[in-house]
């Protein structure tokens, strides 16, 4: 049995789910939904205490051992909340847009495999609920659709924040999930398929992480963007839209939204570690290890868990580290830096596999050569002169006219604005006053000045 594990996990290709049976498959869907309902009770305490340590506290403690049980004090404190419904809302979506958010972020696993095929009760079946040959498609499709929950939460709330929240999220789908999937699009074309499985059987001797680099780094900035988290929060934005689309929800409806948060965390991670990291592969000092012993059995589970959890720590860490982006910014870096480094490293990854298919060279010889062009480019950039700066602008005397485009404008640095009509008046009606003293009864013309006393 080992042997015909083994060479399953190393000669490649899609999953052979022909010796499933229904319960084989009812044990898979079920063990798919009590590890994300697990994993997003501890991703909340994990958050929680990774936060505090970066803060200098220690986060929760209280409740249990480490504080394990104030994710489930959470939970129950969400169950049991009153449930209050906004009557102007429309009420049929406003209660369906939370299940919308839940049911589609529950989706995405279903094609990702977990491990290579093994035994479970005497039946031979792969880590792996299903798969398919657009399973990545799949992937997309479903985060596309559970946006909807977002969007319909908060224009059937019937309220201006929720709104604003709706709008945002919007266009947040339109310009980050182009740039998302434009950095899968060069993992299709090197592994040659859309499949999961297979894309992770592409990756046994080299790991897409390292020669897709750059479009590794344009998926992770696009995934923290597509799961609504930090510096990308904009459609929740607490600050400014004192909750967004989830303001006028309570009980268990923002418990959904709650929970499909964090579930779209772990899918996001779990396609990044299938995509890039190898899927179930262990790392390379134990692949090595007894001709792969560790991508056998149940061994790549643990390797999955990890790696899923590494990026769950990255979430944390960019949570912690930076601030929210302003949504012209937000905007801007979509629509003008995103998605064009996508498209250009595209047709990069384009071009390099035409080379490799008709000129019949290794992957290794280009990696070199790529590499020795962008070292040479980056010295050749050294060598060109800067452009100098404008000189800075001679303060005017002249007094600013704030209307005279208008409407109000602030004054740059270095204007200055004319004085008020009250002052003008008051140094007319009083032109012998000292400086120190105004015009209406000995009250000082700066709140920082004190009035002579005696």
């Amino acid at each position: 049995m080992r042997a015909v594990l083994l060479a399953s996990a190393t000669e490649g290709g899609a999953a052979d789910f022909s010796q499933d049976v229904f319960w084989v498959w009812l044990l898979k869907a079920v063990g798919i939904l009590v590890f994300l309902l697990l994993s997003v009770l501890i991703a909340i305490w994990f958050e929680r205490r990774v936060v505090g340590r970066m803060q200098l506290r220690p986060g929760p403690n209280v409740h249990g051992p480490f504080g394990l049980f104030q994710s489930l004090a959470d939970a129950m404190k969400l169950l049991l909340k009153e449930d209050v419904t906004v009557k102007a809302a429309d009420k049929l979506v406003y209660i369906v847009a939370p299940f919308i958010a839940v049911f589609c972020s529950l989706l995405t696993y279903a094609v990702i495999p977990f491990g290579p095929e093994v035994s479970i009760f005497g039946v031979v079946t792969p880590l792996q609920l299903t798969d398919f040959p657009v399973a990545v498609l799949y992937i997309l499709a479903c985060a596309s659709v559970g946006v909807y929950g977002i969007v319909l939460g908060g224009w059937s709330s019937n309220s201006t924040y929720p709104l604003l929240g709706a709008v945002r999220s919007t266009a947040q789908v339109i310009s980050y999930e182009l740039a998302m999937g434009l950095s899968l699009v060069s993992v299709f074309i090197l592994a040659g398929s859309m499949s999961t499985s297979e894309i992770v059987a592409s990756q046994s001797t080299l790991w897409w992480l390292i020669p897709l680099a750059p479009a590794f780094v344009i998926y992770v900035i696009s995934m923290v963007g597509e799961t609504n988290r930090l510096p990308f929060d904009l459609p929740e934005a607490e600050g400014e839209l004192v909750g967004g689309y989830t303001t006028e929800y309570s009980s268990m409806k923002f418990a959904w939204f709650f929970l499909a948060e964090y579930i779209n965390m772990l899918n996001v991670s779990a396609v990044a570690t299938t995509l890039f990291f190898g899927g179930w592969r262990a790392p390379w000092p134990l692949s090595a290890i007894n001709d792969g012993m560790f991508n056998t059995g149940w061994w790549p589970l643990l390797w999955f868990v990890a790696k899923v959890w590494l990026f769950m720590f990255l979430f944390v860490w960019i949570r912690g580290t930076l601030l929210r982006f302003r949504y012209d910014q937000f905007m801007k870096f979509g629509w003008k830096v995103l998605i064009p480094s996508a498209l250009v490293w595209l047709v990069c990854v384009a071009v390099v596999q035409g080379v490799r298919q008709f000129a019949d060279v290794d992957l290794q010889t280009l990696m070199f050569v790529l590499a020795g062009v962008i070292v040479a480019a980056v010295l050749i950039s050294f060598l060109i002169p800067e452009k100098k700066a404008p000189p800075a602008p001679v303060p005017s005397d002249e007094p600013f006219d704030a209307f005279a485009g208008g409407f109000p404008v602030p004054p740059l640095p270095g204007q200055t604005l004319p004085p008020s009509p009250r002052a003008l008046r008051r140094e007319a009606q009083s032109p012998a006053t000292p400086a120190l003293v105004g015009g209406d009864g000995g009250a000082p013309e700066s709140p920082t000045q004190e009035v002579p006393r005696g």
